[in-house]
């Protein structure tokens, strides 16, 4: 049985993945802490996330990875 959360949500799940200093290196592109600005660019977030060029600094774990794409495949909740 997986540990993986029935429910992902924005606010909670998604949102704290993203530091300040992610926040502040694409703020001229979108806003990493908007849930409008990342629902509707999560297609091509998630791209950069599998290729490990987002974050600048380093790729993430593959968990967290696995985590955004539930929260996409679980209808983006808020």
């Amino acid at each position: 049985m997986s540990n993986a959360p029935d429910v992902v949500s924005f606010e909670t799940d998604i949102r704290p993945l993203f530091r300040d200093k992610d926040q502040q290196a694409m703020s001229s592109h979108f806003d990493l802490r908007s849930y409008q600005d990342l629902s509707t660019r999560a297609d091509a977030i998630l791209k950069q996330l599998r290729a490990g060029t987002m974050p600048c600094d380093g790729a993430w774990p593959a968990d967290r990875v696995d985590l955004f794409q539930r929260w996409m495949n679980l209808g983006k909740l808020p």
